[in-house]
This record gives C-alpha cells, structure tokens and sequence, in this order.
C-alpha cells in the first residue's frame, strides 16, 4: 500500500495539470510520428529546419520595409543558388578524391604494412612479430571491407535518383511555404491548443530560440571547420584534403566524440603519406591547433546564447536520438536535448508555495 500511495502522489504531482497532460500526449505523438513517419516526411522536416536557419534574414528584410513575399523569394533564391554553387564545386571534388582513394587503397596498405613491420625493430619492447602479423591480417581484411562496403554504399544513394530528386524539389517548396506562411501556421497550430497554455507556451518560445541559434551556430561551423580543414590540408600538400576537410567539418555534428573519431584518418593518412617525419608532425599540430580553436574560439562565439548542457548529457543525447533518425538524429540531438531540459524545467507540480517568514 505504500508503493501505491507513493506512485499515486507521484502522479498527483506531476501530471494533475492538464497542460501537462497534453504536453505528454503532444511529445509522444509527435515521436511516434517521426519514429514511423520521418524517412516521409524527410523533405518537410528538412524545409523546416532550414526555415529556422533563415527566418531572421527574412524578418530582417521585412524590418527594411521589403515586402515579406519578396523578402521570401529573395531568401529562397540566394539559398538555392548558394546549395546549387556548393553542390556543382565541391561534390565532383570530394567524388573524385573519394574514387582516388578507393584506387589507391592497396598502396595505402602496402603503406601501413611497411609502417607496421617497422615497429618490432624499432620498438621491440612493446611489439612482437606475431602481434604485428596478426595486426595487417586483420587490417587487409577490414581495408578491403572498408572499400567494397563504401562503393556499394555511395552507389546504393545515388542510384536512388527518383527520391532525391523528390526530395530536391519539395524540401526547397516546403522551405518557402514555411517562410512564407510561418504566422499563418502558428496561428492554425495555437487553434488546436488549449487556452490556457503557459507551459507550452514557455517550452515553445525557448525551443524556437534554441533550434533556430543553433542551427545557424553549426552550419556555419561546419563551412569555417570545413573551409579551414581543406584550406591547410591542401597548403601542407596533404593528399585527399577536400575529402579529409569534409569529415573534419561534419564531425563537429557529435561534440567531443566527432573529433576524437575523425582524427583517425587525418593521422592515418598523414602518416602514411609522410611517415614519421616532421612533415607528419607539422600535420598533426595543424590539425590540432584547427580543433582547439573550435572548441575554444568559434564554439563559445557562436553558442554563447545556448542552453548550458553537461558533456554526458549531450553524448548520451547524440547516442539516443542518432540511433533513432541516424545523421538527423545526430544534428538535431543537442536541441532535443534542450527540449527535453526546457520542459522538465517549466513542467509544472503541486507543491504548495513557499511562504515568506515576515522578519521579526
């Protein structure tokens, strides 16, 4: 019986609001719907995202007295033209260097099994043959999956022409609809709610600012890391650099985990490009200096304004929600980890209030 009263009070608590209770309701439905319906709903949920990115340029031409369906096209043709400039450069780039790289794997191991089989002479201590032989066992075998599984892979994406383009056409539409008729949709989505609302109310407004800061925060950290990464790689004449400056860049979509993980083929393919000379360490501090700037310089400047969130919280964020909805889950983990902070923080109980002892 006292489980039972203690579960009882607990919801008596918590869930006696009914703005609570509807906020519940709304969460769940709203997760089971991207559960089932996200691959869908991809195009939508992109043009909404990218309407967060871009309603402040709109709001700003609207401010300049431009009338907001020109302000909308205008947005909406710049997007285009810049996603369409960004496409025709530096895809066919990254494709051929992509291609060079699968070409170029045997050498590429040859490379790491002349590096491997230095290290009993070198290091004798530390390593044996047999450990050693073990090891470019395993790596022929994972460098060989490695390139089979990427063309198939690629392959596999861009064989899908009848749904990108699909999603190329009605992802750019819902973003202009989304600009365009952004009040209209409040006012019909506020219609259904309930009147008294202060609690979604408080959840919306901070959600709306979070999404939107941090979108415009990570895309344009992704161009400076991305543009840095490539711009030095290709100074110092690291091989693949637009490749290497493309993972660089989209790895700061997982804090702390992206950049431990891709600085794996960055060394990988200094190392054996250069081996172990001073070339591979002017490589290693180069890259290294580029992502203590970011985490130290550009992430403070550009998320200054965001809700503060342990690292565990945002790890186990990006592991939850990336394993849900894959690269969305991981771009958008840390402001549903925002949601998620916001609504236990303005959710409302029944504790009775404090009372101010009168001073004496």
């Amino acid at each position: 019986m006292r489980f039972v009263e203690i579960i009882s009070g607990w919801i008596n608590r918590y869930f006696s609001n009914e703005e609570a209770i509807f906020l519940v309701v709304f969460l769940a439905a709203a997760l089971l719907i991207l559960i089932f319906f996200g691959g869908v709903l991809a195009p939508v949920l992109t043009g909404l995202g990218f309407a967060f990115l871009l309603r402040g340029v709109v709001s700003r031409l609207v401010a300049w007295r431009v009338p907001r369906l020109v302000a909308v096209g205008v947005v909406e043709v710049i997007f285009l033209g810049v996603l369409t400039a960004l496409v025709i450069v530096i895809l066919p780039l990254v494709w051929q260097q992509l291609r060079d790289l699968v070409n170029a794997l045997p050498g590429f191991l040859d490379g790491l099994r002349e590096l491997a089989a230095a290290l009993p002479q070198r290091y004798p201590e530390f390593f044996s043959e047999t450990t050693v032989s073990n090891w470019i066992g395993t790596l022929n075998q994972q460098v060989v999956d490695f390139g089979a599984n990427l063309v198939q892979d690629v392959v596999a994406q861009l064989s899908n022409v009848v749904g990108l383009m699909i999603f190329l056409i009605l992802a750019p539409v819902a973003l202009f609809f989304f600009l365009k008729d952004s009040e209209k949709i409040v006012a019909a989505f506020a219609s259904v709610l309930p009147r008294k609302r202060r609690l979604l109310n408080e959840v919306g407004r901070e959600m709306s600012l979070q999404i939107g800061n941090y979108l415009r925060g990570k895309v344009i950290e992704i161009l400076i890391v991305g543009v840095v990464t490539y711009l030095t790689f290709w100074i110092l004449g690291v091989n693949y650099a637009a490749l290497l400056g493309l993972l660089v860049g989209v790895s700061v979509l997982i804090p702390f985990v992206g950049a431990i993980v891709v600085t794996i083929p960055v060394a990988t393919v200094g190392l054996v490009q250069f081996g172990w000379s001073v070339d591979f360490l002017v490589l290693m501090v180069a890259y290294l200096v580029i992502q203590g700037l970011d985490g130290n310089v550009l992430v403070p400047w550009l998320f200054s304004e965001a809700v503060d969130l342990h690292p565990i919280a945002i790890i186990a964020a990006v592991l939850v929600f990336g394993a849900l909805w894959g690269f969305w889950g991981v771009f958008f983990a840390i402001p549903l980890a925002t949601l998620v902070k916001a609504v236990l923080h303005a959710w409302p109980t029944q504790d009775p209030p404090e009372t101010k002892e009168s001073p004496p």
